[in-house]
């Protein structure tokens, strides 16, 4: 039987480069490789595309920080569709799969899905719409809100405003009340986020996420529990078993650095110690986030769970969400009786069916 060519697509101009070799090195061990060939094509941190040797993943160890692309291979061209190789007769064919192990910025926001739809190829995860609109925690809490999901309130600030009127920000600030969190709306893995206790931090914080992205989010810090639900699927998605995470971090939240830097800063439960019917809630509402922002393939929906009121918000989703080895989203799956092999296989397969679907679709019309 002909293997399947996946083209494991990872690394970014984005700040969580370094986390997407991790997710790419754990896709590549999860590969069935009777039935797939991968092909490994790193993107530097300048934007420059190569063909890589596993020997690469096999270095994305211990800390991220450490992890670097090979930058002595020559650089990859992408002309008249996508061409992976420098050697002629190489180019990306129509039956091969793009498994984008890519988060944040250039990656997971719809730009690299624009060009792989453009070449007509196969890939995983959501499609150029619910990859922007997921990315873009603005947009994506007022689609959610609109949707009747409930959203944790906050206010947007934009850099031209913050620079035109930082005191009218303040006061918007005190409208929320401390503590309360400063965001990118466009990141992941925690990059640029801050909890500001009160006024006097605000400032630092909000140039600190501006730093990442032109627009930042303010929003009212919860007392809650997080939760997680790994949704998977197309037009028919189903959710995992939700997990929780337990933070012990110096921080006070879950940031880059409890993600990934140090591991003792949070623990893991999987499932969530929560009753059936707060599960069925979790579950119910993660397909209803993904289907309100048009995901396809997979994605990691975010929960607050408030401690006093017991209200559910979603905080955030993930469309690309990481598979390292600390990673919630394969974890989730496993528990739920979906193995890491089982799981790239099926959203290899979904990516197939979402492509076949799309190419049925008519490009010509006939005129009377």
């Amino acid at each position: 039987m002909k293997k399947t060519r996946v083209i494991i697509l990872f690394g970014g101009r984005s700040a969580e480069h370094e986390i997407s070799l991790l997710s790419a090195r754990n896709v590549l061990n999860a590969l069935d490789r009777d039935r797939f060939e991968p092909v490994l094509v790193g993107i530097d941190k300048l934007g420059r595309w190569r063909r890589e040797s596993e020997r690469t993943l096999e270095a994305a160890t211990g800390d991220p920080r450490l992890v670097a692309l090979d930058l002595s291979a020559p650089p990859i061209t992408i002309e008249q569709g996508l061409t992976l190789t420098q050697r002629p007769g190489e180019p990306v064919g129509s039956d091969d799969v793009v498994f984008p192990a890519l988060h944040g910025t250039y990656g997971e926001d719809g730009t690299v899905q624009g060009m792989l739809e453009l070449a007509g190829v196969a890939y995983v995860g959501a499609g150029v719409l619910g990859s922007a609109v997921g990315m873009d925690k603005d947009v994506a809490k007022r689609l959610l809100a609109d949707a009747g999901i409930p959203v944790v309130e906050y206010q947007l600030v934009t850099a031209f405003g913050y620079k035109s009127d930082p005191r009218a920000v303040a006061a918007r600030a005190e409208e929320l009340d401390y503590p309360l969190f400063v965001k990118p709306a466009n990141a992941g893995s925690s990059v640029g986020v801050s909890r500001v206790r009160d006024a006097a931090d605000l400032d630092a914080a909000v140039r600190a996420a501006l730093a990442f992205d032109r627009k930042v989010l303010l929003e009212r810090a919860v007392d809650a529990r997080e939760i997680e639900c790994a949704v998977l699927g197309n037009d028919e998605p189903r959710a995992s078993v939700p997990g929780e995470i337990v933070v012990s971090h110096r921080d006070g939240f879950y940031s880059y650095d409890a993600k990934y830097v140090d591991p003792d800063a949070a623990t893991w439960r999987i499932p969530a110690d929560i009753s059936e019917n707060l599960t069925a809630r979790v579950q119910d509402m993660a397909c209803a986030t993904f289907r309100a922002l048009e995901l396809a393939g997979m994605a990691r929906v975010d929960f607050f769970l408030d401690r006093k009121s017991h209200g559910l918000y979603v905080n955030e989703v993930n469309t690309l969400p990481g598979f390292t080895a600390v990673s919630m989203y394969p974890k989730m799956w496993e528990a739920s009786g979906l193995p890491a092999r089982a799981l790239v296989t099926r959203l290899i397969e979904l990516a197939i069916e979402r492509r076949d679907a799309r190419r049925a679709l008519a490009t010509n019309v006939t005129l009377p």
